[in-house]
Formats: structure tokens, C-alpha cells, sequence
């Protein structure tokens, strides 16, 4: 298992708060695979906070993806939904949960805010 995944899921209760202000809850099991070799992630969500176990346990939904595909998503280099559209990865439970947690990945690198473009260009000459 890679570093920065390892990161990823150290980092996911500190930044609860600001990520999950919906009133979702439920268990998502993610399920990273390596050649033979699979880890399992337990990450229990709540409004405003997360509970990461690295352990195979029951969920209300389950997300299997490579491990190298994972590392992508942390980094902002692939998206979640993209993803599983293109079976990249597959998802199966509740659907919301996969929608609230997507929410953790980055941007992808030189992504910039809408909003702040049109701020930018108003603020020029035409």
C-alpha cells in the first residue's frame, strides 16, 4: 500500500468537518487491490466526522478499485465517478455514500474555482 493513500485515510477525520455538513451516515468498505492482494478500508461516516479502520468488515456499500487507481484519485490525477463509468472500478450499496466521500478527492492539478475566473475577468477591461 502506498504512502500516500496511507496519508489520505490518516487524514480523513480532520477534515470531516468541513467536507461532510450533509446528513449522511453509513459504513463504506473500500477494498484495494494489489496483484493477489486486497486491503480493506472501513470508513465510518457521519455529519461532520469519520471513523477509518484498516479492516475488512460488513458496509452499507462497497467500492473496489486498484490500489494504482486509488493513488490517482488522491492525488487529483483521475476522478470517482469518471471512474466508475468507465469500470475502472466498481461500486455497490448505497449510492450516497460514494457521493459524500468522493467529496475528500482533490481537484485535479490546475483546477480553478468558476467563480473566481468570472471575478478575475469582470475585473478587467473589456
Amino acid at each position: 500500500m502506498g504512502e500516500v493513500i496511507e496519508q489520505f485515510f490518516a487524514s480523513l477525520p480532520a477534515r470531516a468537518p468541513a467536507v461532510l455538513r450533509s446528513p449522511i451516515a453509513g459504513t463504506l468498505r473500500i477494498d484495494l487491490t494489489t496483484g493477489n492482494r486486497t486491503d480493506h478500508w472501513l470508513i465510518e461516516l457521519a455529519p461532520g466526522s469519520v471513523r477509518v479502520r484498516h479492516e475488512h468488515g460488513p458496509a452499507d456499500a462497497v467500492w473496489t478499485s486498484s490500489a494504482g487507481l486509488f493513488e490517482r484519485l488522491v492525488t487529483g490525477r483521475a476522478q470517482g465517478i469518471a471512474s466508475v463509468l468507465r469500470n475502472e472500478c466498481t461500486f455497490s450499496g448505497q449510492v450516497l455514500l460514494f457521493l459524500a466521500f468522493r467529496r475528500f478527492f482533490p481537484d485535479p492539478p490546475g483546477t480553478r474555482d468558476p467563480r473566481q475566473t468570472a471575478r478575475e475577468q469582470a475585473g478587467r477591461p473589456a
